[in-house]
């Protein structure tokens, strides 16, 4: 075959078999089932009837640029400003568009895993050498950094991929754990991207959660990679951002132009009305906190199941004693009992012997799902 390959998706795997499987409770993707703000709806709208479909800056709009600067330096303890900020066609581009500014072929990528998949095989995809640290599960099973381990990892490294709040986790790094970080980082000379779509989305009184852009200088070489599908609930809309170094927002722009020649004007104004309605934020949240007490009510008192709810992100990732086939055990749950679910193992083989769910789902579907899913699991154990 002539092209170039990365190993497929198994969340598709799965998915693919519950689309074409009747009455199925889908958990397995990164999507809520609630809709996207009106006020980003009607803004698209209103744009699209002024004739707001024509060729964007490919910077991203001045005034959404603005908006997301205000946004974050409103959210954060350190400033960013406008020039810094460059517009993406989603979080997903905003990472590929940050790795094809950072890395050649033949250089070396850390992640931390357990990791969504797309950000290692985009890396791949320039012909980058991916390397993993795994997260370290703790007694109460949450999990950790190993600093020490990341400090001698990133030795000869080009960059370090950080996502936190973590999919599929929800490990969430501290501001002292960030300062670690970034100092491994400078001593190291290593690039920092960081992954940071689910920092709205935490569970205690802070407005987000920590973030690089708490503690890191404007000059430093980090890139912060962001979009609205997640906590904005605009999973299709294809809208994201970067905040670059300074100085360096243009040549960044002109690596946009190549990957994918900015975003629809009508997209980006959605994107300035979601951000000013500040309520979407805070609901969606509320919501997501309600699925995340179903899942902990359901999974509380089964044998052999290992769960913490987590910090942040809208997932619940599920350990089961003695699985070693976590897609076999997925597909059957899709087959048997309805319920669709993300095998651990497509985060890596740290991920082995684990299920990722999303309960950004209604109450409904979730008080359903659950039922299935310990049904499932307690067949499994059995």
């Amino acid at each position: 075959m002539d092209i170039v390959s990365i190993p497929g998706s198994r969340i598709v795997e799965i998915a693919r078999l519950a689309f074409a499987t009747p009455d199925v409770d889908f958990l397995c993707f990164g999507e809520s089932d609630q809709p996207s703000p009106a006020v980003a709806r009607d803004a698209l709208v209103a744009a699209v009837d002024a004739g707001e479909t024509r060729y964007p800056d490919v910077r991203g709009m001045p005034e959404l640029r603005e908006t997301i600067a205000g946004y974050l330096t409103g959210l954060h303890a350190k400033a960013v400003a406008e020039n810094r900020i460059q517009v993406a066609a989603s979080g997903m581009a905003a990472i590929t568009i940050a790795l094809n500014a950072i890395v050649s072929a033949g250089q070396r990528v850390v992640l931390h895993g357990p990791i969504w998949p797309n950000i290692g095989n985009a890396a791949r995809l320039r012909g980058a050498i991916v390397e993993t640290i795994d997260l370290i599960p703790t007694a109460n099973h949450g999990f950790r950094l190993d600093l020490d381990r990341l400090d001698s990892l990133l030795i000869g490294a080009r960059v370090f991929v950080l996502n936190s709040p973590n999919n599929p986790t929800g490990w969430t790094a501290t501001t002292d754990e960030l300062r670690a970080i970034l100092g491994i980082a400078r001593k190291r000379n290593v690039w920092l991207i960081s992954d940071e779509v689910y920092s709205r989305l935490i569970y205690d009184d802070r407005p987000a959660a920590p973030s690089l852009l708490d503690v890191a200088e404007p000059t430093d070489k980090v890139v912060v990679c962001n979009s609205f599908s997640k906590a904005w609930v605009m999973t299709g809309w294809r809208l994201g951002w970067l905040v670059v170094p300074e100085g360096l927002r243009d040549p960044i722009a002109d690596i946009v132009e190549a990957i994918h020649s900015g975003v629809a004007p009508f997209v980006q104004r959605a994107g300035i009305a979601a951000i000013r309605d500040t309520a979407t934020v805070a609901n969606f949240r509320a919501h997501c906190a309600v699925g995340r007490q179903l899942v902990s009510d359901a999974l509380s008192d089964l044998n052999g199941v290992r769960y913490t709810p987590p910090f942040g992100a809208f997932y619940a990732f599920v350990g089961v004693e003695g699985l070693t086939d976590s897609l076999a055990l997925a597909l059957n749950l899709v087959k048997h009992y309805g319920v669709a679910v993300a095998p651990g193992i497509a985060f890596g083989p740290a991920g082995e012997g684990s299920l990722r769910l999303c309960f950004a789902q209604s109450p409904d579907r979730m008080a359903r799902a659950m039922t299935r899913l310990r049904d499932g699991l307690r067949a499994a154990r059995a």
